[in-house]
């Protein structure tokens, strides 16, 4: 045993000290970027219904497939979106859907030559093939991408198409196409046909969105007759219903009561139970199935990546997309990290600037905002990770996205956001109800667009 020291030592002159606390700190903290910029609505009735001009011309949408093992099948229903059969019944549209033939290609293949005559509707269940044509100054002029869902061909299945396209494999893909020889069932061809002679019909006068034209009358001289026209509504507009976010907070009185000299235990159990919600909120917002923005987005909207990494031409393609008054991107930050690669090989490095006291990427003077709630897919074969990058128009004055909340709730601390007392048990411990309530609604398709089949492992050799 040692003798005594000659000063008093350092681990008892601790007990005379008072520690210096830091709050909790929490790693699963982010900035929730996305919560910062979406601007909220206040739902006063906790419903908002989005009325929109009514549409009366079908436009094309995605066809939805199902996989049983390597076998792909479309859904019979989902062929509405192929505006040829939209006035078909239920089982005329199952019958088709048992007509499909699948074939399967490498990348690289060149499934059909640009003239060519061939007469069959082809949906693409997975991979992705572009279309293109012969330009006027020699080289290829891209038509455009199809990836899992789209389809191509449906015009020259009726004999209608324009020149034929070149089709080739950007990678391995899967297609299921259906010959002019499925639809010579009189009931079929007569209902294509009713379709036909309605689209004609209406074709000058609808907009490219297949909503009603307004008639107008521009002149400058004479008395010409004015015409007459109204605005039509859709008859049932989609209603969103605020979400919920609920818990109950548990604390022991003896714990609050004691142990708050420093740092009041109460408020820093609430702050991190806030902030918990607030980190699911921004989940909710991106992947709820019912209100989730990558599930909102409109089949015409969502494009797939050209050769998989993200590219400065892939994001060009978002923006003409969402070309009124673009907003932001939101991207992993991994998809983001992926982009700057990409961008800084072609000799663009994004330019950089400052939100929120945070340096963010821009392209085309849109930010890159970064979110980890983005989810990223492993291929199963592969190994290989891919994600979504969105853009987003914001605003209800813009017609865009806006966030849902009810403010006004008792126990509010901040809009829509409450924590009430529920009392204390006969264990000493006291509840209180942590709440949230929200949504997200997209005003008009044209407001968010999606980037799909995001690469995110490939890097460059700059030696």
């Amino acid at each position: 045993m040692s003798g005594p020291g000659l000063s008093v030592s350092a681990s008892a002159a601790r007990n005379l000290a008072t520690a210096t606390v830091t709050s909790v700190q929490n790693v699963a903290n982010t900035p929730r970027f996305l919560l910062r910029l979406l601007p909220f609505v206040d739902v006063a009735g906790g419903v908002y219904r989005v009325n929109r001009r009514a549409v009366v011309l079908a436009k094309p949408g995605r066809i939805d497939l199902s996989a049983e093992d390597k076998c792909r099948t479309v859904r019979p229903g989902s062929l509405r979106a192929v505006p040829l059969f939209s006035r078909l019944g239920d089982a005329e549209l199952a019958a088709l859907a048992g007509k499909f033939t699948q074939t399967q290609h490498k990348a690289g293949d060149v499934i059909a030559e640009e003239g060519s005559s061939g007469r069959s509707l082809v949906v693409v269940a997975d991979g992705t093939v572009e279309l293109t044509l012969s330009g006027p100054y020699k080289g290829r002029l891209r038509q455009g991408l199809a990836t899992r869902g789209d389809y191509f061909g449906d015009d020259a299945l009726v004999g209608e198409a324009g020149p034929a396209p070149a089709v080739k494999a950007l990678s391995a893909v899967t297609l299921l196409t259906l010959d002019r020889a499925a639809i010579e069932d009189d009931g079929i061809r007569s209902r294509i046909g009713q379709y036909q002679e309605e689209r004609d019909r209406l074709k000058g006068h609808t907009n490219s969105h297949g909503e009603q034209g307004i008639e107008l009358l521009a002149v400058h001289a004479g008395e010409p007759r004015l015409p007459t026209t109204f605005v039509d509504y859709e008859i049932d507009p989609r209603e969103y219903h605020l979400s919920t976010i609920q818990t109950i907070l548990n604390t022991h009185t003896r714990v609050t009561d004691l142990y708050s000299n420093e740092i009041d235990q109460l408020r820093e159990q609430i702050r991190l139970t806030v902030d918990a919600v607030k980190e699911r909120e921004e989940w909710e917002l991106l992947n709820n199935s019912q209100f989730g923005l990558l599930g909102e987005v409109a089949g015409r909207q969502r494009i797939p990546t050209r050769s998989g990494p993200p590219t400065p031409d892939d994001l060009d393609e978002l923006l003409t997309l969402v070309w009124k008054k673009p907003a932001f991107f939101v991207a992993h930050p991994r998809a983001i990290a992926a982009f700057g690669r990409e961008a800084t090989r072609r000799g663009v490095p994004p330019v950089v600037v400052h939100l929120f006291g945070a340096p963010f990427m821009t392209w085309r003077g849109v930010p890159l905002v970064p979110s980890d709630k983005l989810p990223i897919d492993t291929d199963p074969v592969t190994g290989a990770q891919t994600t979504s990058i969105l853009l987003l128009r914001v605003g209800e004055g813009e017609q865009g996205v806006v966030g849902l909340q009810k403010s006004g709730v008792t126990g509010e601390i901040e809009p829509g956001l409450s924590v009430r007392y529920m009392g204390t048990n006969d264990h000493s411990i006291a509840s209180h109800l942590v709440t949230r309530y929200f949504s997200a609604a997209v005003l008009v398709e044209d407001a968010i667009a999606r980037l799909d089949n995001v690469l995110l492992g490939n890097y460059h050799d700059y030696a």
